[in-house]
């Protein structure tokens, strides 16, 4: 089986299009929620922004790093097999290729780092007659000098939620 360049170059894109599909750091949002805190009552107050700063936020990047995993497997697998299985013409040959391959698609994946970090914001508020500062998954725009509703699910976790939108943007 010979494997063309063109079909190699369709599985590649595909592939990497499926890795970029998650986004690190969604769900670490202020504005993200988890089936658990869904319909359940929260602790909620207004605060005053008095300045938000951007920020990078260092967050987990496992479900990149998984997924290309699988998809260099299974890209490894498949080329090594056709490679195998075309250059040598026997099927031993071409099940060889596909392990050796398979196991370097995954060694490939590894190479995703762990953690990535994203785009965030420090944003110092007033609560009562005290000055507190969060850092918050989210863009500079989501966020504005003047009142936000703040979130409190714990005593030490603050979910300032945006109090502002982004332009939206134009491709």
């Amino acid at each position: 089986m010979i494997i063309s360049y063109k079909k190699v170059s369709v599985l590649l894109v595909t592939a990497f299009s499926l890795a970029a599909c998650a986004t690190p750091g969604e769900e670490n949002r202020a504005d993200t929620y988890t089936a658990g805190q869904v319909n359940q009552r929260q602790a909620a107050q207004v605060v005053q922004i008095l300045a938000v700063l951007p920020a990078k936020v260092q967050v987990s990047n496992e479900r990149n790093r998984q997924t290309a995993q699988i998809v260099g497997g299974i890209l490894g697998a498949g080329l090594g097999a056709g490679l195998g299985a075309g250059v040598g013409g026997s099927a031993g040959l071409g099940a060889l290729g596909g392990i050796g391959g398979a196991g370097a698609g995954v060694g490939a994946g590894s190479l995703v780092p762990g953690k990535t970090l994203v785009e965030g914001v420090s944003i110092t508020y007033e609560q009562g007659n005290q000055t507190f500062n969060s850092a918050q998954v989210g863009r500079s725009c989501e966020f504005v000098p003047g009142k936000a509703v703040m979130i409190q699910s714990s005593p030490t976790e603050t979910r300032i939620q945006p109090n502002s939108a982004c332009p939206p943007t134009t491709r």
